[in-house]
């Protein structure tokens, strides 16, 4: 699928920057050409000689290289390639993009070009948790700037956290997702999945049976059609498909935050188990059994994530996708739900005892719509997943 493709690949200065490595062999490996930029704080994580060896092209470091520069060597740099990597993607180069600085031969290509870029972020977890980083994350996303990670995991600074940067195989099925032909390229799609936890004290919660099997196999139909996927997901059994953007949460509000910072997106797909209720006040430490006495729990609404932005007045999606599990009366259930909610599709299927739906391999489900229902017959859920990824990408291009 990379046969022919040419990558400009942006070394930022960070200890994952020995991962691009791999990623140049990878990319050279599926027929790719790679042309390599390194910061000068790359540098002191890479040599250049090794970038150059592996990517078999010169490592362009230097902004005001006279004999380039006499034919605007950066301008072309910028304009020659299919796509721009930036990987990794530190928290300073994020900041100047995002704010439009050029100060060295790195940010001067990402000023200059029309080409489109996918940033691989990597670094320290309270970088990446801090104000300024997320809101040059927004305003990068506002600007159509696509992202693969950060992943969850051991850091080099001893911290555990969001901000190790995608594994090669992980930013190799983005960049194939971003130059892909599929009939959601270009589009951004957001998927919630799993079940949420909401905590009654410090070890005991509120969750239900969902796997996040379903809510997987959709996001990973979706990015196979070229969609850019942004993964919301709950505590799930099952492993995120690779080339999604992945958005751990544990609770229903958190789930309700991520989703809207995802936002803007082209469609959204709420296939997640989200919790109806949470306990008003979580106990702080664990609560003790009391011979004789039960606890008494006062319950809370959970916001209602689906009616959110279904109902949204601005920057709604333009495909709004609701779950409805249900263990009896299925069509009717659904059919008023999606009335109530305001969204344009249910997808209902019965998750009675005996079904295997929670936690099984297969599904049945009913697709509501505004002008009727479209049945379809059991089937793995990565084939309902498929079938459901083609018909939103239908709706889309009307």
């Amino acid at each position: 699928m990379l046969g022919g493709k040419r990558i400009l690949l942006i070394i930022g200065g960070g200890i994952a920057a020995y991962k691009c490595l791999d990623l140049i062999r990878r990319l050279r490996e599926r027929g790719a050409s790679v042309t390599p930029v390194m910061t000068r704080a790359a540098e002191e994580f890479v040599t250049p000689l090794s970038v150059a060896a592996l990517a078999g092209e010169e490592v362009h470091r230097d902004l005001f290289d006279l004999t380039k520069e006499a034919e605007m060597g950066h301008i072309q740099l910028s304009r020659v390639a299919d796509l721009v990597v930036v990987a990794p993607a530190t928290a300073d180069l994020m900041g100047k993009m995002a704010g439009g600085l050029a100060s060295d031969l790195a940010t001067t290509l990402l000023m200059a070009t029309d080409t489109p870029v996918l940033c691989a972020p990597a670094m320290n977890v309270r970088m990446w948790d801090h104000p300024a980083t997320q809101r040059n994350l927004a305003q990068l996303r506002g600007d159509g700037i696509r992202f693969v990670g950060p992943n969850d995991g051991d850091m080099a600074c001893g911290e555990f956290g969001p901000g190790r940067m995608a594994e090669p195989l992980e930013i190799i099925a983005a960049i194939e997702q971003a130059l892909g032909a599929g009939p959601l390229a270009g589009k951004r799609v957001i998927v919630t999945s799993g079940p949420t936890q909401e905590p009654i004290d410090p070890v005991r919660y509120i969750s239900n049976h969902s796997s996040g099997a379903q809510g997987t196999a959709i996001a990973r139909a979706l990015a196979g059609l070229g969609a850019e996927v942004v993964f919301v997901t709950g505590p799930a059994q099952v492993a995120p498909p690779p080339g999604v953007e992945v958005v751990r949460i544990t609770t229903a509000q958190q789930m309700l935050d991520a989703v809207q910072a995802a936002l803007p997106a082209d469609a959204a797909i709420f296939a997640a188990a989200v919790a109806d209720w949470r306990v008003a006040e979580v106990a702080g430490s664990k609560m003790k059994k009391t011979e004789g006495a039960l606890p008494t729990l006062s319950f809370a609404e959970n916001p209602d994530i689906l009616a959110t932005i279904s109902q949204m007045k601005k920057g709604r999606p333009a495909l709004v996708v609701g779950f409805a599990a249900e263990t009896d009366d299925v069509l009717a259930n659904a059919t008023a739900k999606r009335a109530r909610k305001g969204c344009d599709w249910i997808v209902a299927n019965d998750v009675s005892p005996g079904t295997g739906t929670f936690g099984g391999s297969e599904n049945t489900v009913h697709i509501v719509r505004e002008d009727g229902v479209e049945d379809w017959p059991r089937m793995g859920k990565q084939e309902v997943a498929d079938r459901l990824a083609r018909r939103i990408a239908e709706a889309l291009h009307g």
